[in-house]
């Protein structure tokens, strides 16, 4: 049972009331269980054709204008203070804080027009943008990994679901991030596994002494957690030895905890686990975050901290990343998925910042089985909508599951002998390299 409260010293970051997010909608579901007809013969699939995914969730809301769908043209309290810059594919802009990523987007899929129409509350998305669904008062909806844990087990006794470097933390409201196994139990829940970073490379760290809260924070909960069982498994120990790595490639991913942690999916992945959620942060108080309110205080993230921190982090890492499985050759086999949980404001606010919206945002996705050199969708000219082909979570949950092998018509029981499917909508055909094969 989901306690669906929020501590009274925890503040909303965007002022919204608890009464008014209630009003809302709930985040929580009912308890349901699932049926394997249809799945038997999936079973038959099982062995090196099999795809694995790793999921960065950008905690915080990244600004959509700011970085993957620039609005030069836009009045400057719209378009904000970053150029544009040109990609691989003509016509294509994205945020000059990306100059890697946009030599590298022929090789991606770049979703535009992400929305949805539920409160404007971290969790909503955190929740919507890996379960595909709300969650409502009694029962909690499974996180990908935790559904693909329970169709498709572990492979060679590695766990087939692990989060890096810990769980979302506070974000303003204590209920789920989605983040869980949910109903399907404890044996599908997420193992924390934190990249070991020796004190020689915390010192040379270039980036602010809170980001590297998280992992000391996921380090003490996987203790806790069943990070001891998963030890036992020679893999995933050999896996968490990121001193074995060059430390040419290391620095390639950067020498932070998300640049780190990237790096341990990579490894996780190898070693057998079959989904691994990057969390960028594990709140979005009291650090630097994608969460640019820019009203001082714990919540001062500002765009300044874009072009200093965040844009050149996840720039640099994610092209790292996408290079590292392209020359191992595991880029065809590994989905990669950046996501937030939704947008910002298309105009700017008093102080210069940008506040939660849900009506359109970007996502990017690479290998795996995506037709490269995408472009999905149009926003209209300051970004605050959809113009053309939106896309709901529903169908983003789809396309994952469908590109994992895993038909998203794949149905679920409730306990009252209603059933529903993996997913409420289509996969995004656009985005399929061979929609005959899938």
């Amino acid at each position: 049972m989901l306690i669906l409260e929020a501590r009274q010293a925890v503040r909303f970051c965007d002022g919204m009331s608890r009464r008014d997010f209630l009003r809302a909608g709930g985040l929580c579901a009912g308890a349901v269980g699932w049926t394997l007809s249809e799945w038997s013969r999936l079973s038959a699939q099982a062995g090196s054709g099999e795809k694995s995914c790793i999921l960065l969730f950008l905690v915080g809301g990244p600004s959509h204008l700011d970085t993957f769908d620039p609005k030069p043209h836009a009045p400057a309290e719209v378009r904000g203070p970053f150029r544009a810059i040109p990609t691989r594919l003509p016509g294509i802009y994205l945020s000059e804080l990306f100059p890697q990523l946009a030599q590298r987007l022929d090789q991606l899929a770049l979703v535009r027009t992400m929305y949805h129409r539920e409160a404007a509350v971290h969790e909503t998305g955190h929740q919507l943008m890996q379960t595909g669904r709300l969650c409502r008062l009694d029962c909690e909806y499974p996180h990908y990994g935790a559904v693909v844990s329970y169709l498709r087990g572990a492979r060679n006794t590695v766990p087939a679901f692990a989060v890096v470097p810990g769980p979302i933390g506070n974000t303003g409201i204590s209920i789920s991030h989605g983040q869980g196994a949910g109903f399907l139990g404890p044996h599908h829940e997420p193992v924390y596994l934190a990249p070991h970073l020796p004190d020689a490379d915390l010192a040379r760290l270039d980036t602010q002494a809170a980001l590297l809260c998280a992992y000391d924070r996921a380090r003490r909960q996987a203790e806790e957690h069943s990070l001891a069982d998963a030890l036992w498994n020679p893999a995933v120990r050999r896996a968490l030895r990121l001193e074995s790595e060059p430390a040419c490639l290391r620095q390639r991913y950067g020498m932070h905890t998300f640049g780190q942690s990237c790096l341990l999916a990579r490894r996780l992945v190898e070693a057998g686990v079959r989904l691994v959620t990057v969390n960028m942060f594990e709140t979005v108080y009291d650090t630097v975050t994608w969460d640019c309110h820019a009203d001082g205080g714990s919540l001062g993230s500002t765009l300044e901290d874009y072009r200093r921190w965040l844009g050149p982090m996840l720039d640099q890492t994610l092209s790292a990343l996408l290079d590292d499985l392209q020359a191992r050759g595991m880029l065809e086999t590994t989905l990669v998925v950046a996501m937030g949980e939704f947008g910002r404001t298309p105009l700017l606010n008093s102080r210069g910042g940008r506040d939660h919206h849900t009506g359109a945002w970007s996502v990017l996705l690479a290998g795996g089985g995506i037709r490269g050199g995408t472009v999905i969708g149009r926003t209209d000219a300051w970004g605050m909508y959809p113009e053309e082909r939106p896309v709901s979570p529903a169908e983003l949950a789809a396309t994952i599951y469908q590109l994992l092998g895993i038909p998203p018509q794949t149905r679920l029981t409730l306990p009252d002998g209603i059933s529903l499917p993996l997913a409420d909508a289509e996969p995004i055909r656009e985005l399929l390299a061979d929609v005959a094969s899938v």
